[in-house]
């Protein structure tokens, strides 16, 4: 069934169809378009969300727990999905749009053509049809003319009063009025004929053909969209594979979160390495008052270790909940010994910079050894290079090896010392390198306590070298009042203390000290001893607890 057969007569009806089919066709182009548009745009998205939860970080940023780690991992997966939108959107720009925009085109300019072929083929038989038409009324005419001619000549032949000169003319006009008639009439039915002819021609040859090259092109623009839709299918299905794999990579990644690994990592990560606190010391006021032998007081039995703890009343309410408040406590500024951090966090960040050095010590040793291969080559054949050109380099070389062993046995000399501690630590109690909760108004030793968070700062008669915290500058004389200072708390010594400047105080490990002036964001607590000294303790080498009554005030 062709259009050139079946619709001869249906000219205007397929060109209103031809250019429905090609605005089809741009319908489906601006819909490709805009869908590729939204695979930009979701694409652009989803990076911009991975950039913003995966920002650059340094190597110390490094996520260790397994679920950050997953998540990373969740957000590269991401990434790469992002990517496979982005090739959807650029292979449907060029495979299709890019093809249908072209294709419209083409479609166009066929279009084009061969409708004016077909309005060129109804323009000449309308010529063709207007020539018969003026033959045939101008042979209507002539007849009509040559009608009234006989008529008037069979008047003037019947009529006796009519001369022979009237006769002879209207007989001449009748003879020239027949012979034009007689040529209208040949003329007439030559461009009938002729009419007929290309009436038959344009029904039966020009117009089944234009119409077979406007059907065959409908047909094309059909196969065209059909070919572009599975085209459309076909980008998506091309990543699915990849796509697949990213959702399994983020569904493997989910697999790695491991809550027990997360748990040591935090044990690993924030464990101190001290001891938990002990029993704080019963402190007797009533020493210095008159006893009777009948008085019902309690005897404050005393050893050689200092003051007895109650048994029963070891801690007070009070007491208690301020050794394990979980309060903020100031920054200790970091020292090059890693002295303000608990021993085991020091001893973690040691041996992490010896491993450092060590690293970069072998780069230097690796290019000695370079250096003075260079050097023995350069000796054999001299016209390579001056080997005396290399000394220098060799020099700072070998200054650059000593300065990192000299680094490296200082950092171990620290780490010895720390591994020292937390060994005898173990030896004496087993359950010490469990992970325990941080007493109260400090989490670390690395900060001294306070309980107001923003009380008004103070420097002791001296500020301590940051370096050194262990080692202050001297301090002012400030222990010669008449009035003691009272008592507003209790700490116990985690580490020894030499107390070797002025102001400070010499300490043993687990002594137990009065605290009379808490930190004011120095670093340095002043303390008593029960035998009356006084003087300054660092905050972090202290578990301190203060009296309520103090802190009221």
């Amino acid at each position: 069934m062709t259009w050139g057969t079946e619709l001869w007569d249906q000219f205007e009806n397929l060109d209103k169809h031809t250019q429905w089919g090609i605005d089809f066709l741009e319908r489906y182009s601006k819909f490709v378009k805009e869908r590729l548009e939204i695979e930009q745009t979701y694409a652009k998205q989803l990076r911009n969300l991975v950039k913003k939860y995966c920002p650059k970080r340094s190597k110390d940023d490094e996520p260790r727990f397994s679920s950050c780690v997953s998540f990373y991992s969740i957000l590269n997966e991401l990434n790469d999905y992002a990517g496979q939108r982005e090739v959807v959107a650029e292979e449907m720009g060029h495979k299709v749009y890019g093809e249908l925009m072209r294709y419209s085109q083409d479609l166009k300019s066929e279009r084009k053509q061969h409708l004016q072929e077909g309005r060129k083929a109804q323009q000449y038989l309308d010529q063709c049809w207007k020539q018969m038409d003026n033959s045939k009324k101008k042979f209507e005419r002539e007849c009509k003319e040559a009608e009234k001619s006989q008529i008037n000549y069979d008047r003037l032949d019947n009529d006796i009063n009519a001369t022979k000169s009237e006769v002879e003319k209207a007989k001449s006009q009748l003879y020239l009025r027949t012979h034009s008639a007689d040529e209208s009439k040949n003329e007439y039915a030559a461009q009938l004929q002729n009419f007929n002819g290309e009436q038959w021609k344009h029904f039966n040859v020009a117009i089944p053909q234009i119409f077979k090259n406007l059907q065959d092109m409908d047909e094309r623009r059909t196969v065209k969209l059909g070919e572009t839709y599975r085209s459309f299918a076909d980008v998506e299905r091309r990543v699915v594979p990849i796509i697949s794999k990213c959702l399994e990579g983020m569904v493997t990644a989910a697999k790695a979160v491991d809550q027990r690994k997360d748990s040591a990592i935090v044990v690993e990560s924030f464990k101190s390495g001290f001891e938990p606190p002990g029993d704080y010391p019963f402190e007797d006021y009533s020493q210095n008052l008159s006893r009777t032998g009948s008085d019902n007081t309690i005897s404050t039995p005393k050893n050689e270790g200092g003051v007895k703890p109650d048994p029963k009343h070891s801690i007070s309410k009070t007491a208690k909940n301020k050794l394990w408040l979980f309060g903020k406590k100031p920054k200790a500024p970091s020292l090059e010994d890693f002295s303000h951090l608990p021993p085991e966090q020091r001893r973690k960040r040691l041996q992490a910079r010896i491993d450092e050095l060590s690293k970069e010590l072998q780069k230097e040793v690796d290019q000695r050894d370079a250096l003075n291969k260079m050097k023995d080559v350069y000796e054999k054949n001299p016209q390579m290079g001056d080997p005396q050109s290399l000394q220098p380099k060799i020099s700072e070389t070998m200054c650059n090896m000593e300065k990192l062993r000299s680094e490296i046995h200082k950092n171990e000399n620290w780490l010895s010392e720390v591994e020292g501690k937390v060994s005898s630590r173990g030896d004496r109690r087993p359950s010490a390198d469990v992970n325990h909760h941080a007493p109260h108004g400090r989490e670390s030793p690395e900060g001294s306590y306070t309980d107001v968070p923003n009380q008004e700062h103070r420097s002791p008669p001296h500020q301590p070298d940051p370096r050194q915290a262990h080692q202050p500058d001297e301090f002012d004389d400030e222990f010669d009042d008449d009035d003691p200072l009272p008592v507003i708390g209790h700490c116990k010594a985690l580490y020894s203390f030499n107390g070797q400047n002025e102001g400070t105080l010499l300490m043993k490990e687990n002594e137990v000290l009065y605290i009379i002036e808490e930190d004011k964001g120095d670093g340095w607590t002043r303390a008593r001893k029960q035998s009356g000294e006084e003087g300054y303790v660092p905050t972090s080498y202290v578990e301190i607890a203060m009296e309520k009554n103090s802190k009221d005030s």
